[in-house]
């Protein structure tokens, strides 16, 4: 089950459960459209895998599957995977 992380990595911008800005890696590293098309050139700074876009959960099922409330950032902003 994915976490749905409510923001992104890089610049901490808010994205709740049913944003359509959200891009995920396959370890679910989170980051927003501007920063995951942008100056992360569509991979990961974690893994250099490339990005997809996240999957919105249905309304109907976020209070039985709630998303995620642990904010992950990167502390020394994002640059380009190698």
């Amino acid at each position: 089950m994915l976490e749905l992380r409510p923001n992104c990595e890089c610049c901490d911008k808010d994205l709740p459960a049913d944003s359509t800005s959200a891009f995920i890696c396959s370890f679910e590293c989170t980051f927003c459209t501007d920063c995951a098309q942008g100056v992360l050139a569509g991979r990961c700074p974690n893994c250099g895998g490339n990005f997809v876009p996240r999957p919105i959960r249905p309304a109907r099922l976020l209070e039985k599957y709630p998303p995620s409330t642990t904010r992950k950032v990167k502390p020394e902003g994002c640059t380009r995977a190698a």
